[in-house]
């Protein structure tokens, strides 16, 4: 394993840099994993690792930290801190997180024969640690990212984090509450203001069931609309890369419906078809969209939803399927962007 330390000199240099690695960024897939310690967290990366085995797909850890919080009152030095960040002797907060995960991912002997390390920091919020990242990349050309980002609060530093992307899926914890109503925005937990705000797919991860390791795969949701079923393929072809089977599911509002929704599954079918997925089985609920997803998705790893399509200022004050989806289910949600 090789380290390596890079400094951002000033603004301009920084700007430039950032646009290079943005046009790189794009032509790989790119998995923003928040973790913050807790089951729910670890559980969405392993999410990350089956999606993301491939030499083409980059995972990065996040852990958010409060601005200046335990380096002013116990006054260490802030050099020691950066140092010791690279090869984690120091156990700042959120650093444990970080390292657990890269455990997880790498094993220790494959991380010090092939794997490169470059460490780099940026000033912020007038912090005396700031951001620090490690970079470890393989000689394959994948990499993971390690990343301790100091913010006001999590859902801000998750957000601004994205915006240094770009990434195709951000994954995050079970929320401890979800809240519909509009006056409760405000007062939403960090999972439920990043799924709102956040450009690309989010999915919250949940602990599986005792006994059900990824139980039925993927229970892939559409509604035969155009963008419903673009996000249906998306979907299937991570369901097929993580090798989980897929199910495909509609709703229809009343029995008389219900010819209608087996159209929109045998279209759906043959599209993915076409792609060379397999679809495993269909399913029609019949009743409210919310409630028949929910009830039918208890057996399944992942429940696949698209997003409205909406802005975010009209998810913010209209309800959606895919919303409600999230914040109801017992199972992990992969609202599709």
């Amino acid at each position: 394993m090789i380290f390596g330390i890079k400094k951002v000199k000033d603004d301009a240099e920084f700007l430039a840099d950032l646009a290079a690695m943005q046009k790189r960024r794009r032509s790989r897939f790119r998995m923003l994993v928040c973790l913050d310690g807790s089951d729910e967290s670890y559980e969405g990366l392993r999410f990350a690792s089956k999606i993301g085995h491939s030499d083409d797909c980059d995972i990065i850890l996040l852990y958010v930290r409060p601005i200046d919080q335990g380096l002013r009152s116990g006054g260490l030095q802030v050099r020691v801190a950066r140092e010791n960040l690279l090869d984690w002797g120091l156990e700042l907060p959120g650093i444990r997180y970080l390292k657990k995960g890269l455990e997880m991912l790498v094993g220790e002997k494959d991380l010090k024969k092939s794997w490169t390390v470059v460490s780099s920091h940026t000033d912020t919020w007038g912090d005396p640690l700031g951001d620090n990242k490690v970079e470890y990349h393989h000689k394959s050309g994948k990499s993971i990212v390690l990343k301790l980002k100091t913010a006001p609060d999590p859902a801000s530093g998750i957000l601004d984090q994205y915006e240094l992307g770009p990434y195709n899926l951000l994954i995050m914890g079970n929320p401890s509450r979800w809240r519909g109503e509009f006056r409760s925005f405000f007062n939403a937990g960090v999972a439920q203001k990043v799924a709102m705000l956040a450009p690309c797919s989010v999915l919250v991860a949940r602990p599986r069931t005792e006994g059900n390791d990824d139980g039925k795969g993927y229970l892939i949701c559409t509604d035969g609309t155009k963008h419903s079923l673009a996000s249906m393929v998306r979907v299937a072809v991570l369901a097929k890369h993580s090798d989980l089977a897929i199910t495909l599911f509609t709703v229809a509002r009343q029995e008389e419906d219900r010819r209608k929704a087996a159209r929109v599954l045998e279209k759906a079918t043959q599209i993915l078809a076409k792609s060379g997925i397999e679809v495993d089985d269909t399913q029609i609920g019949i009743g409210d969209p919310t409630e028949q997803i929910i009830k039918a998705s208890e057996e399944f790893s992942v429940i696949a939803v698209a997003d409205s399509g909406k802005n975010w200022f009209k998810r913010f004050v209209v309800s959606s399927v895919a919303f409600n989806v999230m914040g109801a289910a017992k199972t992990s949600v992969l609202n599709v962007r």
